[in-house]
């Protein structure tokens, strides 16, 4: 969701909850009640802001600086409200982080950023003095309960027309102690790179683990987001089948499985901006799909440029998480949907693919809650091509055939006379 309102973690205010030190580029936060810690970071990121001036957009990266501290709206939640860390930077910018937890895992629930058009070093030339605000709920930072979030790599999150780029993150809320926990929850990037232990010797035969068996062709749903007064914003009618990469806890290796997204447990939610919409995809606790689209005003042409996923699968060594901003799929028109019936494979990264089945999608220009006219995928106009070529191909043999017939049949009447 984005809005031009002041955040409510009141950017005047730069009272403290607690400590901010930088160590080797890091920011250190930490948010506490009373004598104990709560909710402690060290991490580093930055921002990639997409901004509107006289000669069209603009993009900034701004780091977030080691001078971040911790705002008086951070909070370790109780009576119903959530965990929150918000840090606060710069001339009037925030980045804040909300978290959630159940039984066996906590993950950052939401991300808001906070940036101030008006901060002319920052955005030179904006047409804007507004204080824009942008979050989202597909953010892929999951650990297991009283461990630590440990992610080494570089890893994007999308959130409205910005992207918040994280890196060296150890981070645990809801903690027990006053330091972050020895035991770790390790992000599937930083997996990759390490060699998973050999198994203890055995003197006995193991089983060979069953294969996955495929899951077959997924069910459609239909999925919608409306605006803050209740319009529909963005369409949706599509099958998903996720294709992951991970570490299986239970074969002691890298497997990939194949997963329907089942539309009678998954809920949807988002938002929508004059250029840009989101759609997120909630399955239980356990999977959760973020697709954002983007409109090109000049050429009034949309895509899908970003796709990310968290996955927290009971067989993974670790919640799965993974997101690209620079994709190029599902190209349609403004004012028109976009429809592909035939099967298409949306590569992400090397570890993730999303396989779509009879979709239609429209994230701009919805007219009285309805799909307009659409636009058609390469594929389906290839599919419908080859009917049409076999088709004229047999016409065209049939007529060959049935001229042969006839010419050799007046051949055969030629050598007689009537008497």
């Amino acid at each position: 969701m984005t809005r031009t309102c002041p955040f409510v973690v009141g950017i005047a205010c730069f009272a403290i909850l607690g400590c901010v030190t930088v160590v080797q580029s890091q920011v250190t936060l930490e948010v506490t009640e009373g004598n104990s810690t709560c909710i402690k970071a060290e991490l580093s990121a930055s921002f990639s802001i997409t901004y509107d001036t006289a000669n069209g957009t603009r993009t900034v990266m701004v780091p977030l600086p080691g001078s971040a501290v911790v705002g008086v709206a951070s909070s370790c939640g109780g009576d119903g409200r959530s965990p929150w860390l918000v840090a606060l930077f710069g001339d009037g910018h925030a980045l804040g982080l909300s978290f959630s937890s159940n039984d066996t895992l906590y993950s950052v629930a939401n991300l808001t950023l906070q940036y101030n058009l008006s901060d002319v070093a920052t955005f030179p030339d904006a047409n804007s003095t507004d204080v824009v605000t942008v979050e989202t709920t597909s953010v892929g930072m999951v650990a297991r309960v009283n461990t630590t979030y440990r992610c080494i790599s570089a890893s994007s999150v999308i959130v409205g027309g910005a992207t918040v780029t994280f890196s060296n993150v150890t981070m645990e809320a809801y903690m027990t102690g006053d330091d972050l926990s020895p035991d770790e929850s390790v992000c599937t990037a930083d997996q990759s790179f390490t060699t998973a232990p050999p198994p203890p010797p055995s003197t006995t035969t193991a089983a060979p683990a069953p294969v996955p068996t495929p899951p077959g062709t997924p069910n459609q749903g239909s999925y919608s987001v409306s605006n803050s007064n209740g319009t529909v914003c963005l369409l949706a009618r599509m099958a998903l089948q996720l294709n992951i990469s991970y570490f299986s806890a239970s074969q002691n290796k890298t497997i990939q499985e194949v997963v329907n997204l089942l539309p009678n447990q998954t809920t949807s939610s988002g938002s929508c901006d004059p250029t840009s919409a989101t759609l997120v995809l909630t399955q239980g606790s356990a999977t959760n799909l973020s697709f954002l689209f983007t409109l090109n005003t000049t050429s009034n042409r949309y895509h899908l440029t970003g796709l990310s996923v968290v996955a927290a699968w009971s067989d993974m060594t670790a919640p799965f998480n993974t997101s690209n901003s620079s994709l190029d799929y599902l190209r349609g028109s403004l004012g028109r949907s976009y429809m592909c019936i035939s099967e298409q494979t949306l590569a992400v990264d090397q570890n993730f693919s999303l396989n779509t089945f009879q979709l239609q999608v429209q994230p701009f220009g919805i007219t009285r809650g309805q799909f307009t006219q659409a636009d058609e995928c390469q594929l389906d106009q290839d599919n419908m091509l080859i009917p049409i070529v076999v088709g004229a191909a047999l016409a065209g043999l049939v007529l060959i055939v049935l001229i042969a017939y006839l010419i050799g049949r007046k051949k055969s009447h030629a050598g007689y006379q009537t008497i």
